[in-house]
C-alpha cells in the first residue's frame, strides 16, 4: 500500500551536481496565533531527494501560516563541500486548505532559490 502524499511536500535539487539531494533533514513548522512556531513533522529526503509524506499530517491543513527548514550543512559535509547556507527557511501561507502545497528547493552551496510547484 503506497503512502498518501501529505498537504505539503518538497523536494531538494542540487544544482552544483545537477543531482537530487538526498538524506536532508526538513522540518515543518506551523506559526501559531501567539506568533510561535509548533513542529508538525521532521522528515528525512528520499533517494529521489523528495518527501511526498510529513507524518501526522491530516490531508487537510489549516489556513495559516507554515515554514519549511531544511538542514543543509549535513549534506554539503557529506559531500566534502564548503556551504554557507547551514539552514535554509522557506515561509509560506495556506490560505486554501483543499489544495496540495509543493515547495521544491534549488540548491547550491552559495544558493538557493524556490518555488510554488505543483
Amino acid at each position: 500500500m503506497q503512502t498518501p502524499k501529505s498537504p505539503v511536500t518538497t523536494h531538494i535539487l542540487d544544482t552544483s551536481r545537477g543531482k537530487p539531494a538526498a538524506n536532508i533533514v526538513v522540518t515543518l513548522e506551523t506559526r501559531s496565533a501567539n506568533q510561535i512556531w509548533i513542529p508538525l513533522s521532521s522528515e528525512k529526503t528520499n533517494a529521489d531527494g523528495r518527501i511526498d509524506h510529513f507524518t501526522g499530517l491530516a490531508p487537510k491543513i489549516p489556513s495559516g501560516t507554515y515554514r519549511l527548514t531544511f538542514q543543509t550543512e549535513p549534506y554539503f559535509k557529506t559531500l566534502d563541500v564548503e556551504t554557507f547556507y547551514p539552514s535554509i527557511t522557506v515561509t509560506f501561507q495556506v490560505r486554501t486548505p483543499e489544495k496540495h502545497y509543493h515547495v521544491p528547493l534549488l540548491l547550491n552551496p552559495f544558493g538557493y532559490s524556490t518555488y510554488r510547484g505543483t
